[in-house]
């Protein structure tokens, strides 16, 4: 399946929860990720944010679709991250 997860954790947190998310998907922009992910992994992913989590001040949003070409992707002004891939 194919995700893009949102994250806003409070300071000391932050940095965490960004190499968490790096460990399974590609990062976009400041707490966003996206990618390709099976349910396992997904699975895996939020278990383990939740042990990092203070869920009365922190959220984490995933949306999900079964492939990314039935999503429309625009990006407007500068691309933080682009998942060009160089072999």
């Amino acid at each position: 399946m194919y995700v893009i997860l949102v994250y806003d954790c409070g300071e000391r947190r932050v940095s965490k929860m960004l190499k968490l998310c790096r460990k399974y998907l590609n990062w976009i922009q400041n707490s966003v990720f996206e990618g390709e992910i099976t349910e396992v992994k997904l699975k895996e992913l939020v278990l383990q944010a939740k042990e990092m989590m203070n869920e009365q001040e922190d959220s984490l949003i995933i949306f999900k679709s079964r492939d990314e070409k039935w999503l429309d992707k625009e990006i407007i002004g500068q691309e933080k991250n682009s998942l060009d891939n160089f072999l």
